[in-house]
């Protein structure tokens, strides 16, 4: 399995190393980082918008960042099928760009969460969860302070009816509760595609859980799954 990962870094982002270490160094993959103030994404196969403050969350988290220059290539990319994963910061840079439905707003606790969260996968067949089984329960750390999922209920019905939820904050056998549930996020929602399948947000972070020495190795999944999805296309 082999792919190219283009890490993209804006002004605040503090997780761009975390997923470049993930995909170069513990996968052994290519990759690079894209400067936000760049015109072209280059010749690659993963997109990766990494979390932390792009720009200092100043405004909203990721509403400043969707108008960098990069981003018209990003949505290019997104448009013609190119894989596009945004975790945290990255996940709130997307909705805003318009790549992905709702938003991320301030924790119901109005509090900064920090922790590991276990998630029910709700659908293993999209290029980001194919290494996962539907029902399995996997533990990844939140890191985050505006990670609280809203969409209105038209928006909600469509997803759900889509099958466009990919993970929901559970416990660990698996219920979706509102105590499990660390930001309010409506139905439980931590993580979900476009219509199309190719664009994800995730407000977890895998790149943090790819070595088991770290204490969790649950995150290695969701590049497992992204390898095994370029690998399948490019066969």
């Amino acid at each position: 399995m082999s792919a190219r990962f283009g890490v993209v870094v804006f002004p605040g982002s503090n997780c761009d190393h975390d997923a470049y270490h993930a995909a170069h160094d513990v996968f052994d993959q290519e990759a690079r980082f894209i400067w936000h103030e760049e015109a072209s994404l280059g010749d690659v196969d993963v997109v990766v918008v990494p979390g932390g403050f792009s720009y200092g969350d100043y405004l909203r988290s990721g509403a400043v960042a969707r108008f960098s220059p990069i981003m018209q290539d990003v949505v290019r990319f997104a448009e013609d099928g190119g894989l596009v994963f945004g975790i945290c910061n990255g996940f709130q840079v997307l909705c805003e760009a318009g790549l992905l439905p709702g938003t991320l707003m301030r924790n119901e606790s109005l509090r900064f969460v920090c922790k590991d969260t276990p998630l029910r996968v709700e659908n293993a067949g999209t290029p980001f969860t194919n290494a996962l089984t539907e029902g399995q329960v996997i533990t990844i750390p939140v890191s985050h302070g505006e990670g609280r999922y809203y969409a209105d209920e038209d928006v909600l019905a469509r997803i759900e009816a889509n099958d466009q939820v990919l993970l929901r904050y559970s416990t660990a056998d698996g219920a979706v509760t509102d105590e499990a549930n660390p930001n309010g996020s409506v139905h439980g929602i931590a993580g979900l595609v476009n219509e199309a399948g190719n664009v994800c947000g995730l407000m977890p972070h895998p790149e943090r859980c790819v070595e088991s020495l770290l204490g969790g190795d649950d995150g290695r999944l969701i590049f497992e799954s992204l390898l095994n999805h370029v690998s399948t296309v490019a066969a």
